[in-house]
């Protein structure tokens, strides 16, 4: 099973930016602990906080990888390209995010990807990444 996980913008910040909401860990080390509990999957990782980026790393993945983990951050909530790629790639892509966006402010509570992803997880921390991947186990 090969599954990528693609973060979009600040996501590069974790253990930094507001840990009271992100937690404390960066991603990298966080992705690593991925790595040796799902060690069955080739597990790879994107980050950028640049939204063609994004749409790039979809359109390259989107026709051979399993599945895509998608948190593409404040981008879901303003990027009708990201949500147009999602929709034009056949690879499935679960949209994630760390915080529950729906006790945030009311613009995180639209996504331009949900209508077009296999499902959303929303809200259990970094282990909203561990429930992706099971989602495709």
């Amino acid at each position: 099973m090969k599954l990528i996980i693609i973060n979009g913008p600040n996501l590069n910040l974790l253990g930094k930016r507001e840990p009271e909401i992100y937690g404390a860990h960066s991603f990298e080390d966080y992705f690593e602990s991925l790595q040796h509990k799902f060690s069955d999957v080739d597990l790879s990782y994107f980050q950028s906080n640049i939204e063609g980026e994004i749409i790039d790393k979809l359109h390259e993945v989107g026709y051979s990888y399993d599945g895509v983990i998608l948190n593409s951050a404040a981008y879901t909530h303003t990027s009708v390209g990201i949500g147009d790629a999602v929709k034009a790639i056949e690879t499935p892509v679960v949209e994630v995010h760390i915080s529950n966006v729906h006790a945030r402010e009311e613009f995180r509570h639209h996504s331009y990807i949900a209508a077009n992803a296999k499902g959303v997880i929303i809200g259990f921390g970094l282990k909203s990444y561990d429930l992706a991947i099971e989602s495709f186990l």
